[in-house]
């Protein structure tokens, strides 16, 4: 690689409070820079959990990649109250605008994992002119039995202490709040109706699927619908609701590829 990747770390103030911020790139500025790609995280998730992927990534593609903690998670403030029922669409509305202005960036690739899938594809279908692909791991697009089941099998275990504290060492003393705004929210009769059909009738770039067919949060159902008429899908054996940990080199290679067509 040409590129000596470094991490930076900031702060970005929503009016709400502050969002940590870490960015994967040769140097503080995205001056002159390819545009970065933009990972939002999953439901327990934080930045320090996308572990090495994040530099392998940027490695691999040459590009500047940008994590944050959403509101409420990780080293980012609480979150002023419950969550939202627009949760999803609203990192692309209310947040990426709030990482241009501070990073500097314009165009940009989405990335997500699990409900950040989602949140790839919302941001992906509100920002046709700057959005130039996105990129889903392990995502839902609709309500599935399997999901609602897999999240009722982690509530019981988020009920044993040291399961709590593990996760605190993410997420500090947010950690119950997390649990419990992923777990109520999907399991709420209000969100049984939830689907990415709007959303992805509004993308308009490239979008990359990736799922793990032993993925115990969704099956192929959902990458297939992701995917249809718009992309491509990709199916990887024996993996399950984390590739991009479980398989980090296939991962960053089906991606990198992806962008290096997309670039040509």
């Amino acid at each position: 690689m040409p590129h000596q990747v470094h991490a930076h770390d900031l702060r970005i103030e929503t009016g709400r409070g502050a969002l940590f911020t870490r960015m994967w790139w040769e140097g503080a500025s995205l001056q002159d820079a390819p545009p970065p790609i933009v990972l939002f995280h999953d439901s327990l998730g934080a930045v320090e959990l996308w572990r090495s992927f994040p530099q392998a990534l940027a490695d691999a593609t040459g590009r500047p990649v940008i994590a944050y903690d959403r509101l409420g998670f990780g080293r980012s403030d609480a979150f002023p109250g419950a969550l939202p029922a627009d949760f999803i669409e609203a990192e692309g509305r209310d947040t990426l605008p709030l990482l241009r202005k501070a990073l500097g960036f314009m165009q940009f690739i989405a990335c997500g994992h699990s409900v950040g899938g989602g949140m790839a594809v919302e941001t992906a279908g509100r920002h046709h002119e700057s959005c130039l692909a996105v990129v889903t791991m392990g995502a839902q697009a609709f309500i599935e039995e399997r999901t609602l089941d897999g999240i009722r099998v982690a509530r019981a275990a988020f009920q044993q202490p040291g399961e709590l504290a593990r996760l605190a060492r993410y997420h500090g003393d947010k950690a119950r709040w997390v649990v419990d705004a992923w777990t109520e929210t999907w399991l709420s009769p209000d969100f049984a109706g939830w689907t990415l059909d709007r959303a992805l009738a509004e993308v308009t770039c490239p979008l990359l699927a990736i799922h793990g067919e032993a993925d115990e949060f969704g099956s192929a159902a959902h990458p297939g619908c992701i995917a249809e008429g718009r992309g491509r899908a990709v199916l990887l054996p024996g993996v399950g609701h984390n590739p991009h940990r479980e398989t980090e080199a296939e991962t960053v290679a089906l991606i990198a590829d992806f962008l290096t067509r997309l670039a040509g």
